[in-house]
């Protein structure tokens, strides 16, 4: 269970450090991360950093795909998360 904790840490530093790299890069209108990368990150298991990145760095906010569909990612992945604990 201990390494769990360790890659769910990691993948939400990665995905939340993701979320603001592809803000600077919208401002300096440079190449994007794809919108598929952002979501698969919080898919495994980043979803709470992708969600804090997208509110910190107010971007994404106005795609459904990501305005809805992270935050129920995030309560899947906490659901699991107590069943595996209990």
């Amino acid at each position: 269970m201990q390494y769990l904790w360790y890659y769910l840490l990691i993948m939400n530093a990665a995905a939340f450090i993701l979320m603001l790299a592809d803000k600077r890069k919208a401002i300096r209108h440079k190449h994007r991360i794809p919108e598929a990368a952002l979501m698969g990150m919080a898919i495994l298991g980043g979803s709470a950093g992708a969600l804090l990145g997208m509110r910190i760095c107010r971007h994404k906010t106005k795609h459904p795909q990501f305005y809805l569909g992270l935050p129920a990612i995030l309560i899947l992945h906490l659901l699991l998360l107590f069943l595996l604990w209990r």
